[in-house]
């Protein structure tokens, strides 16, 4: 067992990829336990985070449909390109992958002048670079023209199956945790759901492309527009009672549930991963399909063995 306090940074090594999804999900949930409300400076710098994850994890996606469908220059391109983002994570937080940056109360490190000029310096070399994507995705038939209409998941399938995150955003279903959270202010920085209607592999690299232009401009507006106060509250007392979150991580609602009774070691700590979430739309959509498509479809749907094997 670990003590309650620890349990944040032992949850967000679930997954490399989505850490700091899974840390915000459990502080999140150990905050309204307490009756605590995290201050604005907070919750934008929270914000701030989880949309660069969001970039990079779906630009990782995108390299491994390029992979799949034999692109392997492209693969190499964007993950180049991914490496803007990865240095900013790197600058605000001291760390790559496993951040560490979420606190219980607030964030570890607070952003200066210096690092919003850094930030925007590398958001604006990667917005071109994100715009000649769309036109290769768009236009390039070994990239995604020949797999129009191939791996569709419906509408009616979406809504039938639980579809989530861009999986069902592509099919037309709006879903998206971010338009329905009291837990940050999404709209003030310029939050836009994404959606597609073709629900094929086309469909859903588009809605991710879409969503990585999205994401660059809130990160954008958050750190012009940060603001003031404390960067960690202290908070007095233990958790006690039960209460679920639920967070938009890059591939989709990720659920944690977490009970408590005023003691140091939780009594039940229960988490629901998107991938694990999302298999039943993913087993619907490959039965049927060609052999030979199986690999591009599944790096379209964009699993995550870590979370899901959890």
């Amino acid at each position: 067992k670990f003590e309650w306090k620890k349990v944040g940074y032992v949850v967000a090594r679930v997954c490399g990829l989505c850490a700091i999804t899974h840390s915000l999900s459990y502080t999140l949930a150990i905050e309204k336990l307490l009756n605590h409300q995290a201050n604005e400076r907070i919750q934008y710098l929270r914000m701030l985070m989880v949309e660069l994850d969001r970039i990079h994890s779906h630009m990782l996606c995108l390299a491994h449909v390029s992979e799949n469908a034999g692109f392997e220059a492209m693969f190499m391109q964007i993950m180049n390109d991914r490496e803007l983002v990865m240095d900013i994570q790197e600058f605000i937080s001291g760390n790559r992958v496993q951040f560490d940056y979420i606190a219980i109360g607030g964030v570890n490190r607070d952003i200066d002048p210096q690092t919003v000029q850094y930030i925007h310096k590398n958001l604006d070399q990667l917005k071109p670079k994100i715009e000649t994507l769309i036109e290769a995705f768009t236009s390039n038939w070994s990239l995604s023209l020949k797999y129009k209409g191939i791996g569709i998941l419906s509408y009616e399938e979406a809504c039938n199956y639980n579809a989530l995150g861009p999986l069902a955003r592509a099919s037309g279903l709006r879903t998206d945790v971010r338009s329905e959270t009291s837990d940050f202010p999404y709209e003030a920085v310029g939050y836009k759901m994404v959606t597609e209607q073709s629900g094929d592999i086309y469909a859903r690299n588009m809605v991710r492309l879409r969503e990585i232009q999205n994401s660059i401009a809130m990160c954008e507006n958050i750190i012009d527009n940060l603001p003031t106060g404390e960067i960690i509250e202290k908070i007095k007392g233990k958790p006690d009672g039960e209460t679920i979150v639920r967070v938009e991580a890059p591939r989709g609602e990720l659920f944690y549930l977490v009970r408590a009774s005023k003691k140091n070691f939780l009594d039940r700590v229960r988490l629901k991963t998107p991938t694990f979430s999302g298999i039943p739309a993913m087993v619907k959509v490959f039965k049927g399909s060609e052999y030979a498509d199986a690999p591009a479809i599944l790096a379209s749907f964009d699993p995550c063995m870590s979370c899901t094997a959890k």
